[in-house]
């Protein structure tokens, strides 16, 4: 099967549900090393993708012809919260850029870190408040950088697409032709591919400088990652959790629709997941449990991440019902 049981929930000792998924597991160099299900399970990669759409912006010296830092390059990576700290940096951003707020295409939505509420009476928010306005700020920075009409930057076949396009399937190790195009949320392109194609490319991202071909890029945006994840993501949220408890070796990106990728700089491998159905809950346990048995946790890293695996389910009033346990087991390719 190309998808398999990954995390399963019981109610009264009885079988209630069954999350559905693949792993892929891979070295830099795009060999599979171990995997759940089918490991080239083509998917969606939603904003997993976002630390290799920067890398034209990068490789091209981007980031210090506008003087951009650090703090820029986390949030171009970014899926963030709206928080305070993020809105400052992408205004900081457009700005050395020559742009505007209303330049940004990504449209507006209530902030994250309302938790999907209602924002609060006579709180304004717009475009920098969207989540992937730090993607679309740097993208806006190549196009002052190269000159390039910034009214057309989301097109398909705009000068930028394209670049993204060439350096994301020479990152992942495949061929453009075999990236299948679609929308993302935020009206950019995003790319389908195969699971282990994404893992490969976030190995080779939190490989850093050992890269041969995108090192300086990789290691600028791997350390930005992994120094500033409260920017990647935001309080209380999965990127920030997982990035801060991994010490600096952890590089990780959460992606709408139940799409994460996780990469270890000290072991050189990352970790694809999907699950079918897109639920968070289950994305989060199955990935901890991918990492448990990939070796990648000690005693207090496997102790801080457990309330991610959320194996207790409670009812209204607070009651243990049931639980919720990883059933996949990671075999060698």
């Amino acid at each position: 099967m190309s998808l398999t049981p990954l995390i399963q929930t019981y109610r009264g000792g009885t079988p209630e549900c069954s999350f559905f998924g693949a792993v892929a597991v891979t070295d830099c160099t795009g060999r599979v090393l171990a995997a759940a299900g089918d490991p080239h399970f083509v998917t969606f990669t939603r904003s997993t993708l976002k630390a290799l759409q920067t890398l034209p912006f990068v490789t091209a010296g981007g980031a210090k012809q506008l003087g951009w830092g650090s703090e820029e390059l986390a949030l171009m990576c970014a899926s963030h919260n709206g928080e305070d700290a993020h809105v400052t940096v992408v205004e900081r951003m457009l700005k050395s850029a020559g742009m505007t707020v209303k330049q940004l295409q990504c449209g507006c939505h209530v902030p994250y870190r309302f938790n999907d509420q209602p924002a609060p009476a006579g709180f304004a928010y717009d475009e920098r408040h969207h989540n992937c306005s730090g993607k679309h700020a740097g993208m806006l920075g190549w196009c002052a950088v190269h000159g390039a009409d910034a009214s057309q930057y989301i097109e398909p076949d705009s000068p930028l697409q394209r670049a993204i396009r060439r350096d994301l399937a020479r990152a992942v190790r495949l061929h453009e032709s075999q990236l299948r195009m679609g929308i993302d949320g935020c009206s950019a392109p995003n790319y389908a591919m195969p699971l282990s194609a994404l893992a490969t490319g976030y190995a080779r991202l939190a490989r850093g400088a050992e890269d041969s071909e995108f090192g300086e890029a990789f290691e600028a945006l791997g350390q930005a990652m992994s120094a500033h994840p409260l920017l990647v993501s935001g309080t209380g949220r999965n990127d920030e959790a997982f990035m801060r408890i991994g010490r600096g070796d952890w590089v990780t990106k959460v992606g709408a629709d139940g799409v994460q990728a996780l990469g270890s700089r000290s072991r050189g491998e990352a970790i694809a997941i999907k699950i079918s159905d897109g639920s968070k809950i289950a994305l989060y346990a199955a990935a901890v449990e991918a990492m448990a048995q990939r070796g990648w946790l000690d005693a207090a890293q496997a102790e801080a991440l457990e309330p991610w695996r959320t194996r207790e389910i409670r009812n209204i009033r607070g009651n243990v019902v049931g639980e919720r346990l990883p059933v996949f087991r990671l075999y060698a390719a």
